[in-house]
Order: structure tokens, then C-alpha cells, then sequence
């Protein structure tokens, strides 16, 4: 079976349905179809999610929100569960004993070569339907971030971040954190990112 296959198209799967499945089997629900996570991730998207969690740990300390790693599972309808390479949660009553319950406000995907369509597609469609407030994609092979921030009408067209540049979380009271740092490379000369 590929990493994206759908198990049973035929078949809408629930939360329920979802609770009893293997633990040491990891699936997402998105609109009820049930998605095969990719296998282990990279050690190259590994570094950069911990970098990237690092930093938010730091940036956040002392303050309301706090960050979660995958796998953390985040139920954001009964047809839609989900576990983000990261994800921030500002209010504390989200915040179950098993489960983030509803949708946090900043959630963040490290693109996986078997899982970047649907990162960008369906994943990126359903944090819009549940009104995650910004949606950030990191591209551990090109490079670059892109934000996605929620308005009125959803997301906007997104704003890319290169590897010099501080990437800048808006939900997060403008929290910006070095690309460069989380991708481990050398950073901008006198801490001016390239034009």
C-alpha cells in the first residue's frame, strides 16, 4: 500500500472509528477517507521540525500558547482528525487529556516527498474549513516556508519566506524565527537577509 492510499474509499470513517484503530498505525481522517501517514519521516525533516519546535518552545515561554509535536491528535470535526508535524493551541480548553479538540491557531506542515499534494491540497483546504488562523509549510528540500494567513474570505494567496529570511508568525504576536537557523545553514551577513 502507498503512503497516500485510501483505506476503503467506499466507507466514511468517524473519531470513533479512528480511536480504536493499532496505536503503532498512523492515519489521518480528512472529510471521513482515511489516509496512510508517510512512513518514518526523514532524518532531514526531522532536524527541522525539532529545530523549528525549539524555537517556538523558546518564543512562547511565559505565554498562553503552548506547541505540540506530532503525533498529537487534533479533531477538528468528527470526520476530520489529523496530527500536524507542529501545531500551537492558544486556548486551554482545547487542550484534552488525549486530544487537541478543535482547531488550533497556527499548524504547521514539513513537506514529505509522499505527502506534499495533500499537505497542499486537501490538508491546506480542510485548515481553512476549520479556520486554523495561519497555516505555515516548510520545504526541507527547496528551502522556504510559505504562510498562509486566514481572512473574512480564508486563506490568502500565502507569503513565502527564503532560507535568509526571519520567518514571521503573525498569529503569534509577529514571532519571527531565523530560517536559517532551523534549516541549519549559514546565516544572512550582518544579520541583513539577502535582497
Amino acid at each position: 500500500m502507498s503512503p497516500q492510499a485510501v483505506v476503503k474509499q467506499e466507507a466514511l470513517f468517524t473519531w470513533a472509528d479512528y480511536r480504536t484503530w493499532p496505536d503503532d498505525e498512523r492515519w489521518e481522517l480528512i472529510a471521513g477517507v482515511a489516509y496512510a501517514m508517510a512512513p518514518v519521516p526523514s532524518t532531514k525533516h526531522q532536524i527541522i521540525t525539532g529545530n523549528l519546535f525549539g524555537r517556538l518552545i523558546q518564543g512562547l515561554a511565559g505565554k498562553p500558547c503552548r506547541p505540540f509535536i506530532a503525533p498529537t491528535d487534533v479533531r477538528l470535526s468528527d470526520l476530520d482528525v489529523v496530527q500536524p508535524d507542529i501545531l500551537v493551541v492558544c486556548n486551554p480548553a482545547r487542550i484534552a487529556p488525549t486530544h487537541i479538540e478543535g482547531a488550533p491557531e497556527v499548524v504547521i506542515e514539513v513537506l514529505s516527498p509522499t505527502t506534499s499534494a495533500k499537505d497542499l491540497r486537501q490538508k491546506k483546504a480542510l485548515y481553512e474549513r476549520a479556520r486554523v488562523r495561519e497555516y505555515l509549510v516548510i520545504d526541507p528540500l527547496e528551502e522556504y516556508a510559505i504562510r498562509f494567513l486566514l481572512g473574512a474570505d480564508g486563506f490568502d494567496k500565502g507569503t513565502i519566506f527564503a532560507a535568509d529570511e526571519q520567518l514571521v508568525i503573525a498569529t503569534l504576536e509577529a514571532l519571527e524565527i531565523p530560517l536559517w537557523e532551523v534549516f541549519e545553514l549559514e546565516g544572512p551577513r550582518d544579520g541583513v537577509a539577502a535582497e
